[in-house]
């Protein structure tokens, strides 16, 4: 199941999930992107949100607005709905309209292997190459991983420090899986220190100890943060 979390009053950048991306909806094209792999529900913080979405024929459902971030609020969406604790859970951000497909079902295959593995908690997510000026972006998100392709940091600063000139740097893509019982395990962990300080809620997970599976994608997408990549994805469909 790809569950997609929206809310309204985005601190940063208020209403974008509902800003027209070639004549739909920002949330509305990211399900059109996964809708054809698996069930999608969005899930939404504001009745807004889930008149548009059904306006467009996509399921969406009504969750809290106190939620601290969209792990939260798809665990709650996922209890409503009853799913088993074995199933797989696509948490894909309603601010990724050209999520390619290839990579949810990459991610997906992996989850289902570290389930055949018999791994206690299961949650995975993507990551790309980005060059050194890309880095430097505090709204893409950076992350270093070690040899088993564990995340070990997720930063907004550029991580490593290049001390040598010669580091490479991995972009973090907005997609995460988990099984729901370790979706539900999550999100019943409590809150990190670290995770307030860079605003990542999945610092949550490593600072208590969990691995986070990270699989490396080749990826063009990119997630809309400011209104300047809402004009870049608007060209975009200007010009397809």
């Amino acid at each position: 199941m790809i569950i997609i979390p929206a809310r309204l009053a985005s601190t940063r950048f208020p209403k974008k999930v509902l800003a027209d991306i070639g004549g739909l909806p920002m949330v509305v094209r990211t399900a059109k992107r996964v809708e054809h792999l698996d069930r999608v529900v969005v899930a939404a913080d504001d009745e807004e949100i889930i008149l548009t979405c059904k306006a467009h024929g996509v399921e969406a459902m009504l969750t809290s607005k106190t939620h601290k971030s969209g792990t939260d609020r798809i665990n709650e969406c996922a209890q409503i709905l009853n799913i088993s604790d074995d199933e797989l859970i696509i948490n894909v951000q309603a601010d990724e309209p050209f999520i390619e497909s290839e990579v949810v079902k990459n991610l997906i295959q992996r989850l289902k292997t570290l389930q055949k593995q018999k791994q206690q908690f299961i949650m995975g997510s993507c990551y790309n190459a980005i060059n050194s000026q890309a880095a430097e972006d505090k709204n893409l998100v950076k992350v270093i991983v070690d040899n088993s392709n564990n995340a070990i940091y997720f930063s907004r600063s550029a991580i490593p420090f290049n001390s040598s000139g010669t580091a490479t740097y991995f972009g973090h893509i907005g997609i995460y899986g988990f099984s729901k019982k370790s979706l539900n395990e999550f999100c019943s962990l409590d809150d990190a220190p670290i995770e307030d300080i860079e605003k990542l809620e999945q610092l949550r997970a490593i600072y208590h100890g969990k691995k986070i599976n990270m699989l490396k994608v080749a990826s063009t997408g990119f997630g809309i943060d400011t209104p300047e990549d809402l004009a870049r994805a608007k060209e975009i469909y200007q010009i397809d």
